[in-house]
């Protein structure tokens, strides 16, 4: 699909506020002209938050509206927006932006009044007139559908202002196809297939609209095209298609053939019934309103595809599950937008709605967890992660990832019984599936003081991938931190070194090792490297001035433990023992702990999660 097309379909829509970043210094009102209220160009440094107490009048609110739009609050800049409008409801910059605040929010109801309001008053922007043509939709209205397309959309591609042609037409189709007139609809998607590049995505909707109307076999010849049928909706309407073609044994062998099937239990549930001998219904779109949600979805979905999602990929998720509120793909794309705009709760509502509708996804819930651990959300990525493994309790990915974050909270008895039940279901998987779990595990019964356990899970996992530098390291530190097997210990980590150069923080474990082991000279040259590429951390910059002076280079030292100290340890008692080493000396403080039966402080020790996987080299013979 022809990703600049796209963007060309939707450029009348780019000259209003996305978001206060996007605001041009003295913004113009799309379509009418209208300046901005004055004095409203751009935000002055050190304007005050949204409390602050200058919210007042028109320039309060406009202000407080676009700094919660430069966080992507898309609530609070809704309201604070409508509240400058209640100043000045006439203002087309002003309703634009409160509108695109309000559908990015998922304030539907509130969204079709305002653009009603803009319609009413002359006003109507391009994103007002598509929030009214989704409306009508919504009613069924088709008559004034096509009515409203006709007069306001642009007469041809090559029109000055023709950027929503292909959208205003992909939609006029399906109204056409809902008024009844399933002739003059396929001839109209036939019609937009021959613009250059939109071929594949009118396809798609071409064949959608001719299952439909019971044309199967002409829906078959277009989905059976990669480019048109190889994404998940199209794979599902596709098995539909076959099994009412009576041709099971093909849509099962299409439906297997899908890269992560068995991740999916939506296809594997379809898999299954045609197995028993069912025909599937044609249910990908049940009605002509179905169709326009997809076309949003379309769209939405490849605006969503670049490294930087466009903002209107939203409002299209958005205006999709308006139009069809069970499209689970048009849900979860609007959740992981919102996902990566930080705005978590909106995410996690839509996230609800999915498990309401029965159609949690699996691969998309592991992403989800995993964005919520990163963002120290444990709680509630615990929580996705329970109800991913009620609901799917044969996926072992979802005991992994639980595991994971019991183990991040140091829960590590509690995370033991995940690691099992995910070992369990993977006994039958290749190696490169079961050596994490049983790394991950080791590390769990390690933290629980089951050393012995620990340990055999940390070979059993070297045996199915002997080069993961992860395991080395931590089998190898674990020995010297027991004071076992040391000579062993050594080549283990030194053997992960080899494999992972550049990692700080093993490399750090070998100077560590070298001075658990005594040999302060050897440990010189690792930890300087440790701390070139760590030179932020606390712990690194503690040990490097631990090794300087037990080389005799004591005012070294004293200048890394102060910068240890300035880089404020995890914990006070680190703080307190780089404190003493200042104030005695490190002799002092080791001959203390050694008299109290202390430990030495431990050093750093990965805590990988399951997408570390993928940047381990690959295992290899020795």
């Amino acid at each position: 699909m022809n990703k600049t097309l796209i963007s060309l379909a939707l450029i009348a829509l780019t000259s209003m506020p996305l978001s206060a970043q996007d605001a041009p210094a003295t913004p113009e009102a799309p379509e009418t002209g209208t300046p901005a209220p004055e004095g409203q160009g751009a935000t002055p440094a050190g304007t005050a938050g949204v409390d602050s107490p200058i919210i007042h009048g028109l320039a309060g609110p406009y202000l407080a509206a676009r700094m919660a739009a430069m966080q992507n609050d898309f609530r609070v800049a809704a309201d604070y927006y409508l509240s400058a409008m209640a100043q000045d409801d006439t203002d087309a910059y002003l309703q634009d932006s409160a509108l695109v605040a309000l559908i990015s929010a998922g304030e539907m109801d509130r969204a079709i009044a305002l653009s009603t309001t803009m319609n009413e008053q002359g006003r109507a922007t391009q994103l007002a007139l598509l929030v009214q043509r989704a409306q009508l939709a919504h009613a069924e209205r088709w008559d004034d559908l096509i009515a409203q397309i006709d007069k306001t959309a642009p007469a041809s591609q090559d029109s000055p202002d023709g950027g929503g042609f292909l959208l205003d037409n992909m939609l006029k189709a399906w109204a056409l196809l809902g008024a009844g007139k399933a002739s003059d609809a396929l001839a109209e998607f036939e019609k937009l297939s021959k613009i250059q590049g939109a071929r594949p995505m009118v396809n798609y909707h071409l064949a959608l609209a001719k299952a439909k109307v019971g044309d199967f076999e002409g829906a078959e010849a277009l989905l059976q095209d990669e480019a048109t049928g190889a994404h998940i909706m199209g794979v599902i309407a596709r098995a539909e298609v076959l099994s009412q073609l009576e041709r099971n044994k093909d849509a099962i062998a299409m439906l297997e053939a899908v890269p992560g099937f068995s991740d999916e239990p939506m296809l594997i549930t379809m898999r299954d019934e045609m197995v028993k001998g069912e025909t599937l219904p044609f249910d990908a779109v049940r009605s002509p309103a179905d169709g326009i949600a997809q076309v949003f979805l379309t769209f939405g979905s490849v605006l969503a595809s670049n490294d930087e999602p466009d903002p209107l990929a939203l409002i299209h998720a958005r205006l999709a599950t308006y139009m069809a509120p069970d499209l689970g793909e048009a849900r979860l794309l609007a959740a992981q937008l919102l996902q990566s705009y930080g705005q978590f709760d909106l995410a996690e509502a839509e996230f609800d709605s999915l498990r309401e509708l029965g159609d949690m996804r699996p691969v998309a819930e592991l992403t989800r967890i995993d964005s919520l651990a990163r963002v120290e959300r444990l709680v509630d990525a615990e929580k996705a992660a329970l109800a991913l493994t009620a609901e799917h309790p044969e996926l072992a990915s979802g005991w992994i990832a639980l595991g994971d974050l019991l183990r991040q909270q140091e829960k590590f008895a509690q995370a033991v019984p995940a690691y099992d039940k995910a070992i369990s279901l993977l006994k039958d998987a290749p190696g490169d599936a079961r050596w994490f779990p049983l790394y991950a595990r080791g590390i769990a019964l390690e933290r629980s003081a089951q050393f012995d356990k620990a340990e055999r899970d940390f070979r059993a996992a070297l045996e199915l991938h002997p080069n993961s530098a992860q395991v080395l390291n931590y089998l190898g530190y674990s020995y010297v931190d027991r004071n076992e097997k040391l000579d062993e210990a050594l080549k283990l980590i030194q053997r992960a070194v080899e494999l992972r150069p550049d990692d700080g923080y093993i490399v750090d474990s070998l100077a560590w090792a070298y001075f658990r082991l005594g040999r302060y000279e050897e440990a010189v040259a690792p930890m300087e490297r440790a701390v070139s590429v760590m030179s932020s951390d606390p712990l690194v910059n503690d040990h490097m001035g631990d090794i300087y002076w037990m080389v005799g280079r004591h005012r070294e030292a004293e200048i890394q433990w102060q910068r240890a100290l300035s880089l404020k340890p995890e914990t006070e008692e680190e703080a307190h023992r780089i404190r003493t080493k200042l104030e005695q000396g490190l002799d002092a403080v080791l001959a203390e702990e050694k008299a109290n039966g202390g430990k030495l402080p431990q050093t750093h020790r990965p805590e990988p999660r399951p997408s570390d996987v993928g940047q381990e080299p690959a295992p290899q013979a020795d």
